[in-house]
């Protein structure tokens, strides 16, 4: 079984309950609920939440794959971490060793059913473990150091052009994929030999802040979703 897991809380204090406000014409969380729940390759959708409030928008949705889970308060504070409402689930629910775990975060809505089918393609034809949504950052990066910062992906006395920079891959918090068995054993969303699979660059960008809600909504329609 393959199952797509989506964590909301109603507690957020950046965006108040922006799991439910309308981005592009539709709350938040359906842009992902809608994808995943179209997705071939998914068998459920869950969505673990502790509000009402976004349980009533779930249900209105009349998604045919979305269930509801109602996650433990303890698990959906402002420092619980995802995970800790995973493997909540995963040792309450009877699943196997190999089912697959898609973790999806609404905060991405511009992942695409396409995205995760063409994501699961491509670790069923691989021989990871584990994998993750990326954008590839042609950027040059540097870390604070005590005497000032040091360069982390490149040699500035060097400086390649852009054609020839390779980058780094970047998360953009879209969706993970592991095993029921592999989350369980390391408590960890990814474990083992870890594939990137790698999405658009406008995607790259997760709504935390109010302004990136600005951000979003206009690529949303830029993109045509």
């Amino acid at each position: 079984m393959n199952i797509a897991f989506i964590p909301v809380r109603g507690g957020s204090k950046s965006i108040p309950l922006k799991n439910i406000k309308i981005l592009n014409g539709k709350p938040l969380v359906y842009w992902t609920a809608k994808a995943a729940n179209d997705a071939e390759c998914i068998d459920k959708v869950v969505i673990a939440t502790d509000s009402e409030e976004i349980k009533a928008v779930i249900k209105s949705f009349s998604l045919t794959k979305v269930e509801i889970y109602d996650r433990k308060p303890e698990n959906a504070t402002d420092r619980a971490s995802t995970e800790s409402v995973m493997l909540e689930y995963l040792n309450k629910k009877d699943l196997k060793d190999n089912d697959l775990f898609f973790l999806i975060q609404a905060t991405s809505p511009m992942l695409k059913k396409c995205d995760i089918e063409n994501m699961y393609k491509t670790f069923m034809g691989r021989d990871y473990d584990s994998m993750f949504t990326g954008v590839l950052e042609k950027q040059f990066h540097w870390r604070f150091d005590k005497n000032g910062v040091i360069p982390v992906n490149y040699d500035y006395k060097n400086r390649p052009r852009r054609q020839e920079f390779e980058g780094l891959i970047a998360e953009n918090g879209a969706c993970y994929i592991n095993s029921v068995k592999n989350i369980l054993q390391d408590k960890c969303r990814l474990s083992g030999r870890i594939g990137a699979f790698q999405m658009p660059s406008y995607t790259s960008y997760e709504i935390d802040e109010p302004e990136d809600w600005i951000i979003i909504e206009e690529l949303m329609k830029q993109f045509g979703y």
